[in-house]
């Protein structure tokens, strides 16, 4: 049976539920562990710099009627995920243990990083993006010898 999304709040909702499964049936212990759901790819991709092809980018919040793209922030939608797995009440079978670090720090991703990444992207980065070690496989891949933004990467991503 489908089901029509008609806003955004309907839209956040069905993600976070689709995202949240493999938690709630105990397959997983965190996000970032939940194999084959977006919210992994887009984890495993950010932790990179990158947006996953395969998926829709997050728009923010655009003034126009029809943004290209998912109407809310990937910061807030990390959020809202994260804080669902955390009140999933502990008498049913999963949840997000609050033992758990929040996901940044999980991710080893400072705050102030993060904030830069998500905030400032665009000023901070040009070319290829990603962790020395990407940047470095890119590199060698391309036959090329200069790494562009390799400081930033290695204070941002690293």
């Amino acid at each position: 049976m489908s089901q029509a999304l008609l806003d955004e709040a309907a839209l956040a909702a069905c993600m976070a539920y689709v995202d949240l499964n493999p938690i709630r049936a105990k397959m997983a212990d965190t996000p970032e562990e939940s194999d084959h759901t977006s919210v992994q790819k887009r984890l495993t991709c950010a932790a990179e710099g990158k947006q996953p092809k395969q998926l829709l980018r997050f728009a923010g919040m655009s003034r126009q009627i029809m943004p290209k793209g998912l109407p809310f922030e990937l910061k807030s939608y990390l959020e809202l995920v994260e804080l669902t797995g955390r009140i999933i009440r502990e008498d049913k079978r999963g949840y997000i243990d609050n033992m758990n670090l929040p996901l940044l720090e999980r991710l080893n991703i400072s705050p102030e990083n993060w904030l830069k990444l998500t905030t400032q992207f665009t000023r901070v980065f040009h070319g290829a993006v990603g962790r020395p070690a990407s940047q470095a496989s890119y590199c060698e891949n391309l036959k090329r010898k200069r790494r562009s933004n390799i400081s930033n990467c290695e204070k941002l991503l690293a």
